[in-house]
């Protein structure tokens, strides 16, 4: 193990009961922090709304609301989004299986290892300052325009957040942490797995969020750039017969998709995390 695993950090000082319990009277009720959270979305669909109906954007460039929501209840009642969205999440999820297990190997041999750190971390950080977009031309030539491009382009989105995430995770565990095991008699294994990856699941599993999120905006790019399916090639093929009520309609359901992948995901890490004392 290398000793690079972290700094001996200092104990935060205890809080008075006095600002603690004044820090939490200012603290918004949730159900008032919704309600808070409604006023702008409702102000826009507002002004989208009357700028179909005085006029100040024509139908055909801004379909209005009502419209939308027609051709997105048609569209889920026919399946097309249905089918597409099955195309689009096997392979968001495909390729993010191949991101994220590559990132965690990734990210935990530069965490445990300043030699391995020193070697690949300046190569990747390098690789990670190119777009995804960046490598579709030269995937393309090597492998195609088939499902073997969309997952490479959806792994490599992926992978980025997951190892940065976890190198850095690993690196951050309290140096007095691991001194505590060693007094113990753990060995590396013990160590491993009961110490360094446990203390740094929280930092981990902000990568696999983030690795998510970015696999599922890729997806969306790779697909309105090279594909004949899926929830991005609806969006192209709305925009091609010039139906923009179906483009949004699309916008529509990618928001929706992404926001239950999100609030899933927040979900998990509660439950995982659930062992951590609040405000910790």
């Amino acid at each position: 193990m290398s000793s690079s695993l972290g700094v001996t950090a200092p104990l935060p000082s205890p809080v008075p009961a006095n600002d603690v319990r004044q820090a939490q009277s200012w603290r918004w009720h949730p159900p008032l922090q919704w309600l808070w959270a409604w006023p702008f979305p409702l102000a826009v669909l507002l002004l989208w709304h009357l700028s179909s109906v005085l006029g100040w954007a024509p139908e055909q460039v801004l379909p209005p609301p009502a419209q939308v929501a027609r051709t997105f209840a048609d569209m889920l009642a026919s399946g097309e989004i249905w089918s597409n969205l099955t195309i689009s999440l096997v392979r968001v999820f495909t390729g993010f299986g191949i991101g994220l297990l590559a990132g965690l190997v990734l990210g935990s041999v530069m965490g445990l290892s300043s030699t391995a750190r020193d070697y690949l971390y300046p190569l990747f950080k390098a690789f990670a300052q190119v777009p995804v977009i960046g490598w579709l031309p030269l995937l393309m030539l090597l492998v195609g325009i088939d499902e073997a491009l969309k997952f490479l382009l959806i792994a490599k989105a992926t992978l980025v957040p997951v190892t940065l995430n976890t190198c850095q995770g690993i690196q951050g565990v309290p140096h007095r942490l691991v001194e505590v095991a060693r007094v113990y008699g753990f060995t590396r294994w013990q160590l491993l797995t009961r110490v360094v990856f446990p203390a740094a699941t929280a930092p981990i599993w902000n990568g696999v969020r983030y690795g998510l999120t970015h696999a599922w905006l890729a997806l969306v790019v790779v697909e309105l750039l090279a594909s004949s399916e899926g929830i991005g090639f609806l969006i192209v093929y709305g925009r091609q017969l010039f139906q923009l009520d179906v483009v949004l309609a699309s916008v529509l359901a990618v928001g929706i998709v992404g926001l239950a992948i999100d609030k899933l995901l927040s979900l998990a890490e509660a439950w995982l995390l659930r062992w951590r004392k609040p405000g910790l």
